[in-house]
């Protein structure tokens, strides 16, 4: 009676949603105050002054034509607006006619590859990941070709040669990464594209990295990222500004085709047919106005790096082994007992929220999501004390 493969997928669907819920369950019951949930990636600040004004500003205008439709990629000033700030963050021409406004990077993951994927053909992604990836890439007819990470969660170059295939069509990175933090170094993307090449040149094929960058605002020690158009000849940015601007729930984003990239005007207008044809139509009139008005504004790093540090050390110093997160919002903590879900289990009845590693495809680790309040963080300290006092005294 109803799909057999959403049936199917609902089984393994994202563990963070359901952790979530149950966050919801406890608040009902012991009160905000007493529950420390770190399941979602949802920023508890507010919007940098000059998003507001905006918000304030747009909200009261007049202007007509205001709330119509527009070209199904988006307003044209507003991508001349993000194309222009590309083109100076990436010391390159990026032509506004290569962006497209989609609802949020999700929108535009499921665009981009139902864009470039034919049925059958694999997309690479990398251990950890983000849940909900292989779900997009499935949506597209395609199938997910996991590659595991080292021991510091970077990309094993050996293992990403062995896993290029003549069917692989593209290549999914997502840096800084959730669940990790990690920023994937400028030396192993170089010896990537040197990869692609020798394979695209083996099996007659081309590679295309698609590149996730939702939390490229969100750095904390390093000077600059790594820019993908330069590095890789075919290469995709999807981004959001959930993130960097603290506005997940208004679902807007955009799909960048770099201009080297073979036949990306005709990638650009498949993107923009899928854009519309998927169902999302458009990007949010509203939000893309505000974005182009608050194309500089950017949420304050350091917000999250106070938050990073205070966990970071706190659970260090009582016995949890973690890397120390580079960019984004969250730990990704190793498990003091082989099944991180038994320890998932000890955490929630402490009233605190993590996720298992499964769901990100690394089992023995938990993540933390850091992006709550300060009362939060602090308030689960004396909670991880008491957990950890199970496992290590």
């Amino acid at each position: 009676m109803f799909s057999d493969k959403i049936i199917a997928d609902l089984k393994s669907a994202s563990f963070i949603r359901a952790m979530f819920e149950q966050g919801n369950r406890l608040r009902q019951i012991y009160g905000d105050e007493n529950v420390y949930d770190f399941s979602i990636g949802n920023p508890e600040i507010e919007p940098p002054e000059e998003v507001i004004n905006a918000i304030r500003e747009i909200a009261s205008s007049r202007e007509y034509g205001t709330h119509r439709y527009m070209s199904n990629a988006g307003y044209l000033f507003v991508r001349k607006a993000i194309a222009g700030r590309l083109s100076q963050a990436y010391g390159m021409e990026v032509p506004a006619e290569n962006i497209c406004m989609t609802c949020g990077a999700a929108a535009g993951l499921n665009v981009v590859f139902k864009s470039i994927l034919n049925p059958g053909e694999e997309a690479i992604m990398f251990a950890p990941y983000f849940a909900e990836y292989k779900f997009y890439i499935g949506n597209a007819g395609g199938v997910p070709a996991i590659v595991e990470t080292d021991e510091n969660f970077q990309i094993d170059a050996a293992a990403f040669r062995a896993a290029i295939k003549p069917g692989t069509k593209a290549v999914l990175i997502n840096s800084p990464n959730n669940p990790t933090g990690v920023i994937y170094k400028d030396e192993i993307l170089e010896k990537m594209a040197g990869i692609i090449k020798e394979k695209e040149k083996e099996y007659g094929t081309g590679i295309i990295v698609v590149s996730d960058e939702p939390y490229n605002e969100i750095v904390y020690e390093a000077d600059r990222l790594p820019v993908v158009f330069r590095i890789f000849e075919n290469a995709i940015v999807v981004n959001s500004y959930s993130k960097s601007l603290a506005l997940p729930g208004e679902r807007i984003g955009y799909v960048a085709v770099s201009p080297k990239l073979k036949q990306n005007g005709l990638l650009m207008e498949a993107i923009v047919f899928n854009n519309r044809t998927l169902g999302f139509v458009n990007a949010p009139a509203i939000v893309q106005r505000i974005v182009a008005k608050a194309i500089d504004a950017a949420v304050d790093p350091g917000i999250y790096r106070e938050r990073r540090d205070i966990l970071y050390n706190h659970l260090t110093s009582l016995g949890f082994q973690c890397q120390k997160p580079e960019g984004a919002f969250y730990l990704f903590v190793k498990s003091p007992v082989e099944n991180e879900m038994d320890f998932v289990e000890t955490a929630l009845r402490n009233n605190v929220l993590v996720v298992p590693g499964r769901g990100f495809g690394r089992a023995g680790y938990f993540r933390i999501a850091f992006c709550v309040g300060l009362d939060t963080i602090k308030g689960s300290l004396k909670a991880f004390e008491k957990i950890a006092a199970e496992y290590f005294n």
